[in-house]
């Protein structure tokens, strides 16, 4: 599956005393991950919300491998599992600078119709924009 590849600084509030990256932050990185995988595809969470469609985060996995430190240039590796149905799947691998894996991690999305409140399947739209990238 095509992926994405996004870079980010650590930040000093990301961090504890020791200038380690605090665990939670890791879902903010893969958020961002995931925010511009979708933006590669002329897709972004505002523009879906306009529609009428959410995407809330319903599972999250993190394997931590190393740790991140303050100031370290990471990229978040983003990849799609497979075709959305009414879920969308995302992997995610991290590395530093040194291309040091430090995470891997998946992500689960849900479709939400926002009328409704209720799950719905993935936008044609969303499907037909995968299928043009060969996904």
């Amino acid at each position: 599956m095509k992926f994405n590849e996004t870079k980010i600084r650590v930040r000093y509030g990301e961090t504890d005393q020791m200038g380690v990256v605090y665990h939670a932050n890791y879902a903010v990185y893969f958020e961002v991950g995931r925010t511009e995988w979708l933006r590669e595809f002329g897709l972004s969470y505002s523009g879906m919300e306009a529609d009428g469609i959410m995407l809330p985060v319903i599972s999250l996995a993190v394997n931590y491998k190393n740790s991140a430190r303050y100031d370290d240039v990471l990229k978040v590796k983003t990849s799609l599992k497979k075709m959305p149905t009414a879920t969308i799947e995302f992997e995610y691998e991290l590395f530093n600078q040194s291309d040091v894996l430090l995470a891997t991690g998946s992500t689960i999305l849900a479709f939400i119709n926002m009328e409704k409140n209720r799950p719905t399947r993935c936008p044609k739209y969303l499907l037909d924009q995968l299928r043009n990238y060969s996904l």
